[in-house]
């Protein structure tokens, strides 16, 4: 059911305005306040899916209410209701967010598609938000271990900024992960994250890769091509394995990141480009410094944030917790029932080596549901998991 709130000072037209929706739709609650202040009160300690406010009103006109809500429940539309001279008031209410304005008196079929077009609008932001939880659920980082909770609470304080962000780690911790929240938690999750992994492409390509080239740059060439930097504008680029990344390659990273533009390869034209930079590695990087491999002025530029993502063998608490987000990710994956694990069976993996980390782990988890019973036990695990 819908749940409507009318706020209006005129008693009777409030009345109208009830009535007319109370009666259109047997789906709509239909709620009203005298004023501005109770209207916010309602609002705070209720959930309604449309405001309905006048602009001009004692205590707390409208355009107050519309600021007040867009902070405290930015998702509820609201309609203005405007008198004839707040008109020009009523447009820059559209502005500052209010989802449409009606004239009194109120039109009765103005009001009701007025009415069912921003209920229509509330539900797609509500479906939005729970695709968005479900993409967010892909990249969820598990763990309370005191080290995971530290890298959450930096993660907090640090997506909502651009500061660049160098995340350092064995292979198979999760450093993905870490990108991914840092861009879904920060003000830039609308544009794309362009993932990019230096280790994969070879030295000769991954200038273009980065930043594109024009027609002829080289043999293979045939049209212009725009490079991951491009790609990644009003967004983030993450490039994993940094350390990998030739020098000359990291020179016009450098530039990229002091002038905010790049040149495509074969071209002297400059492209600007609005992009955080987001950057892992399993390597020393300092100690790539020291021989020659990495440029210290790029790292600088870089780790403006470390976080330093822990192997598995220091988070050992956590991995009862992974055990049972990888089971029940696996059985959805197959189509099976999710398996349980024996206590013995989770003390055992808890006691293992993880070289391999967190991969290593999910695959291991894998092998064990497939192969062992109908609760994991710890003599599945000493016949399935060996290392």
């Amino acid at each position: 059911m819908a749940k409507i709130l009318v706020i209006e000072d005129e008693a009777a037209i409030r009345r109208v305005l009830v009535k007319i929706l109370s009666e259109e739709n047997e789906a709509y609650s239909v709620d009203e306040a005298e004023d501005g202040l109770s209207g916010i009160e309602k609002i705070k300690n209720d959930d309604f899916d449309l405001i309905l406010c006048d602009i001009k009103m004692p205590k707390m006109d409208g355009v107050e209410v519309l600021e007040a809500v867009k902070k405290i429940k930015p998702e509820i539309p609201i309609v203005m209701i405007s008198g004839h001279g707040d008109l020009d008031t009523a447009v820059n209410t559209m502005r500052l967010g209010a989802f449409d304005y009606i004239s009194k008196p109120p039109d009765l079929n103005r009001l009701l598609n007025t009415v069912r077009n921003a209920l229509d609008r509330k539900e797609l932001v509500v479906e939005n938000k729970i695709l968005k939880k479900k993409v967010s659920k892909k990249y969820e980082m598990i763990g309370e271990s005191e080290a995971i909770s530290q890298i959450k609470e930096i993660i907090d304080k640090v997506a909502p900024t651009d500061a660049r962000v160098l995340i350092t780690g064995p292979n198979g911790t999760g450093k993905e992960l870490v990108a991914h929240w840092l861009h879904e938690k920060s003000e830039r999750a609308k544009g794309s994250l362009i993932e990019v992994n230096c280790a994969a492409i070879p030295s000769e390509l991954i200038e273009s890769e980065l930043f594109g080239h024009v027609k002829g740059a080289f043999t293979s060439a045939n049209k212009d091509r725009a490079g991951k930097f491009e790609a990644a504008n009003g967004g983030t680029i993450f490039l994993d394995e940094i350390g990998d990344m030739s020098l000359s390659a990291q020179a016009k990273v450098l530039r990229a990141l002091q002038e905010s533009r790049v040149q495509r390869v074969g071209s002297d034209k400059d492209i600007k480009v609005d992009v955080r930079v987001i950057a892992a590695t399993n390597k020393n990087l300092k100690k790539e410094i020291e021989e020659g491999n990495f440029r210290e002025d790029l790292y600088h530029r870089l780790a403006v944030i470390l976080i330093k993502v822990p192997a598995l063998n220091e988070r050992r608490d956590d991995i009862p917790l992974l055990v049972d987000h990888f089971s029940e990710k696996i059985a959805n994956e197959q189509g099976t029932t999710k398996k349980t694990f024996s206590d013995k069976a989770i003390k055992l993996l808890q006691e293992y080596d993880w070289t391999g980390n967190i991969r290593e782990l999910r695959n291991v988890i894998e092998r064990l549901i497939i192969l062992g019973g109908n609760e994991v036990s710890e003599q599945d695990v000493k016949l399935f998991a060996s290392k």
